[in-house]
């Protein structure tokens, strides 16, 4: 195990949820508006 205390491990692996949040929201957002436009 690493050291529970590694705060450069803990920054890239955040930084990388929040970028991949940052492209996950808008798509699902499309699909979530496509998905609707289908069903109406």
């Amino acid at each position: 195990m690493s050291n529970p205390h590694d705060m450069k491990a803990a920054k890239g692996t955040y930084s990388s949820f929040i970028s991949m949040t940052k492209w996950a929201i808008p798509v699902i957002a499309i699909i979530v508006f496509i998905v609707v436009l289908l069903i109406s």
